[in-house]
């Protein structure tokens, strides 16, 4: 009996692998807020705690902003955009997104990303080292 279970949980494990390997990967990009809207953007999602400066809401064109999932302002503070810093900026706050709160953001984002491109969207002028970076990076990596 032993044997069969085997052979059905083999069986079970190729077809898990299977279907992750054919589900697609999300489509998530990273653009700043002040970019113009592009029709590839899909929902455009603000992550960002503060509303940026010289930006109307019609304007951004946003499905949502999600603040809950923005770093906190002791830790944007902290990190001030040092380049130097990001990787232990990424460390923290990714330890700030395993709280309950940024937690469920995080589920609402990746709810809209299997549905349809997601373009996380931001003030920082360098978005290869903002929250938005590591955010879509955590989105695209964990399903």
């Amino acid at each position: 009996m032993a044997s069969r279970n085997d052979g059905r949980l083999a069986g079970l494990r190729r077809n898990v692998a299977a279907a992750r390997m054919t589900t697609p990967e999300p489509q998530i990009r990273v653009r700043r807020v002040y970019d113009e809207p592009a029709a590839a953007d899909g929902a455009r999602v603000l992550v960002d705690r503060i509303w940026p400066r010289g930006i109307s809401k019609e304007a951004a064109r946003l499905q949502e902003w999600a603040k809950d999932v923005a770093p906190s302002g002791e830790l944007r503070r902290w990190y001030g955009h040092d380049p130097d810093r990001f990787a232990e900026f990424s460390r923290r706050y990714l330890a700030e997104l395993d709280q309950p709160e940024p937690r469920a953001a995080l589920d609402r984002l990746r709810g809209l990303a299997a549905v349809g491109p997601v373009t996380l969207l931001t003030a920082t002028r360098d978005v290869q080292i903002s929250q938005a970076a590591v955010l879509a990076e955590q989105l695209r990596s964990v399903r």
